[in-house]
């Protein structure tokens, strides 16, 4: 029900939700046995106590690969993840490479989507560094990635559901520009014109406290393995398609960062347009100084 606003975007029975448990065969067989083509977006950054991260993207997906198997779908996509490999030091990014090999082996023609961290309305990484609360890190936010607008995405899941050409294919769908964390958290800083402090703390500490207070508390805090993967740069497969292949050209997150933020600003500032291409090239000329006096 946290996606019932999505109802009303379709006509009458173009949205239809069908409840359904990842361990529940039956009911997943139920939810895609009718469909011409599945999507598989179906993931956790953490684990939780009634499913860890081999629980979600491993035996998850297995159980949904057999069930459009057997009711012979035409089309199956896995939406994994950016830095997928059995390699990777962090536990998601291997369990998401191991999802991608059994969705494969279940059914040969699985199109397997990498997409790059994510920016948008209610994403996990703009509001993030734009809240009070995003207080702490590990690698004084040197971790560096592509970021790609989520509207881009979805249009590449789009044009997949009408071209059968992209079927068996691996696409790494990702920004036209790298960034660290870092610089993400300065663009977000100047356009909310407020200043987040982050504290940092070493991996060797963080790590095992993320550990205690992910089992612990019951709502999301963080996690071992989401202190492991600030230490993790994106890594990209060049042998992979990507939007070129799909004729999309991807968006450039400081060009967006206006729409998605301006509700993190205060009153004496809120309605200040986003700057014009003018005016940042007349910025970059001066060394503003604040006086506060």
């Amino acid at each position: 029900m946290a996606k019932r606003h999505l109802k009303v975007c379709g006509d009458l029975g173009r949205v239809v939700f069908m409840e359904f448990d990842l361990r529940n065969t039956d009911s997943i067989e139920e939810s895609v046995r009718h469909s011409e083509i599945v999507y598989n977006l179906i993931g956790r950054d953490y684990p939780t106590k009634n499913f860890d991260l081999e629980d979600v993207h491993v035996e998850g997906t297995e159980r949904i690969a057999e069930a459009v198997a057997k009711y012979d779908v035409d089309r199956f996509v896995q939406i994994s993840s950016h830095s997928a490999s059995k390699d990777s030091p962090s536990e998601f990014h291997r369990t998401k490479a191991r999802g991608e090999e059994v969705a494969r082996s279940i059914f040969p023609e699985t199109t397997i989507v990498r997409p790059a961290p994510m920016f948008g309305h209610e994403d996990r990484l703009l509001h993030t560094l734009a809240g009070v609360t995003n207080l702490i890190t590990s690698n004084h936010m040197r971790e560096r990635f592509w970021p790609v607008h989520v509207i881009d995405v979805a249009s590449a899941l789009e044009t997949m559901l009408q071209d059968d050409n992209t079927a068996s294919e691996t696409y790494e769908l990702y920004g036209p520009k790298n960034y660290s964390m870092g610089e993400i958290a300065d663009i977000v800083d100047k356009e909310i014109i407020k200043h987040r402090r982050h504290v940092n703390i070493p991996k060797r500490i963080l790590k095992p406290v993320a550990n205690l207070l992910n089992k612990a508390l019951w709502w999301p805090t963080t996690s071992a393995d989401q202190v492991e993967r600030e230490f993790v740069d994106q890594t990209i497969d060049r042998k992979a398609k990507t939007f070129k292949d799909l004729h999309i050209e991807p968006a450039e997150l400081q060009n967006l960062t206006y729409y998605y933020l301006q509700g993190y600003r205060s009153a004496a500032f809120y309605d200040l347009p986003p700057q014009t291409e003018r005016e940042k090239r007349e910025e970059k000329k001066y060394l503003h100084v604040i006086d506060d006096q």
